[in-house]
């Protein structure tokens, strides 16, 4: 929608604008969205039956809220979807810092030029993207970051201390009429979370002694992981009070869920097979159940997000090598990212030098589990009989597809392969070569062919 021409409280008052909260505001878009049966919270992946039931819930209730959640299971950008819920276009008076509701302005300075200019109080209109404010909470956080302080250059400029408009605001009032997402909430000093919650519960701004009521309207939503928040007393009880939901995130509940969120945020560089998102997928959800890991911090999103990138650099770079014209990363490409990712996991700390095993040994578990998924039931005996007769099969980052495919030759059972992995007869050499990797692999790690690796290469069959 075009902005609204409206510049001025009169022309805004002919146009029948009506003022409401910001929560009223986002229920009310809310409301029309599950009317329209139109998605809530467009992006947000695995959170349909669970977490987004309670968020509808708490956000008609117009309660401020905290996510609590393990790293990397979506909380911010969960939080920063709150914005499309809010009105493309929203006017406030031109000039305040506070972004003032022309209609009903609090701060002393709209106010004022509200009862000078009257019907041409002057009117700028902000979009919806303009209304949301972000802060990591972080030990060196002041007052002055969330509430404000006293402008020395306005001081130097004349006015008083006593004066309201000597005030520079922080971004908490600088949200007024918006959304402000916290995150990481615990990390805050006592003192910045006593400041804050002065803010929000009493609705007044006390900066160096001196008292200001400023009734903001703002919908307040913090992050937090669940220690910090509940169990090591971080909060102080008046500001968790203060919440009127606390909801709970989680990672993906199913492989399919896991996938499709690789799918929307990894930026990739090359062909990964949907087989090879379902190995990065059940690899990461077995990280997050092994014991050998640090269940506290978890296993983030970003961790499956980062391989899917890393096994489509790993194709591309094969591809640039070996003068490939397209490139389609295979489950050779695993392993070889893997120790770049090590830094992403948390350990127990009795698995200290053996975190490169443990995830090997579980990328095994899930390429075994993705085979037997994906092409249970097929008659794989030609892939067999292929090495019953002593033939070899060697793969690795420097084997082109067409290597591959030239050493197995025309293999019974192979477009019924390619058929189950979501390929018909148009599939390419390199996801004709990837799907034979997965049968290579999956067969070894079924015990009913042998394998040596060296130095980045497989031979199969040995």
């Amino acid at each position: 929608m075009d902005q609204p021409s409206a510049s001025t409280l009169g022309a805004l008052r002919e146009h029948g604008f009506r003022s409401r909260s910001v929560k009223a505001e986002i229920r009310d878009n809310l409301v029309g969205r599950l009317r329209d049966g139109a998605v809530t919270f467009p992006g947000i992946v695995g959170f349909d039956d669970t977490v987004l039931p309670q968020l509808e819930g708490a956000l008609l209730a117009g309660h401020d809220l905290v996510l609590l959640g393990e790293r990397g299971q979506g909380k911010t950008r969960l939080m920063r979807t709150l914005v499309m819920l809010l009105d493309e276009w929203s006017p406030a008076v031109s000039g305040c810092e506070i972004s003032d509701d022309p209609l009903r302005p609090v701060c002393v300075r709209c106010r004022r030029l509200a009862a000078e200019a009257g019907a041409d109080l002057p009117v700028v209109w902000r979009h919806r993207e303009d209304r949301y404010a972000e802060k990591l909470a972080t030990p060196d956080t002041s007052v002055g970051d969330l509430v404000g302080d006293v402008d020395p250059v306005k001081v130097a400029g004349g006015r008083t201390l006593g004066d309201p408009e000597t005030i520079h605001y922080g971004l908490l009032p600088r949200s007024n009429r918006g959304v402000f997402g916290l995150n990481e909430l615990p990390d805050l000093a006592e003192r910045i979370q006593v400041a804050m919650f002065n803010v929000l519960e009493e609705r007044d701004i006390q900066v160096r002694g001196y008292s200001l009521r400023l009734p903001l309207d703002v919908l307040l939503v913090a992050t937090a992981n669940p220690e910090d928040y509940t169990n090591r007393g971080r909060i102080i009880t008046p500001l968790k009070d203060r919440f009127g939901a606390e909801i709970r995130t989680h990672y993906p509940a199913e492989v399919a869920e896991e996938v499709a969120l690789i799918r929307q945020e990894a930026a990739l560089v090359a062909d990964v097979p949907q087989h090879l998102l379902e190995v990065v997928a059940r690899l990461t959800r077995e990280l997050r159940e092994s014991p050998s890991v640090d269940h506290r911090s978890g296993v983030s999103a970003r961790f499956a997000i980062a391989g899917a990138e890393a096994i489509a650099a790993a194709a591309l770079r094969r591809a640039s090598r070996a003068g490939e014209q397209e490139a389609v990363a295979r489950i050779g490409d695993v392993p070889a990212v893997l120790p770049t990712l090590l830094g992403k996991l948390e350990f127990e700390m009795g698995e200290e030098g053996r975190e490169a095993e443990v995830v090997s040994h579980l990328l095994r578990k899930a390429t075994a589990e993705t085979f037997r998924d994906r092409l249970v039931g097929l008659d794989l005996s030609g892939f067999t009989d292929l090495f019953a007769e002593g033939a070899t099969v060697e793969t690795g980052d420097l084997v082109p597809a067409t290597d591959v495919l030239t050493q197995v030759g025309t293999v019974p059972g192979l477009s019924k392969v390619l058929d189950r992995l979501g390929h018909g007869d148009d599939a390419t050499p390199g996801e004709v070569a990837a799907a034979v990797e997965l049968v290579l692999e999956g067969l070894y790690l079924t015990r009913r062919i042998g394998k040596e690796s060296v130095a980045g290469r497989a031979v199969y069959g040995v």
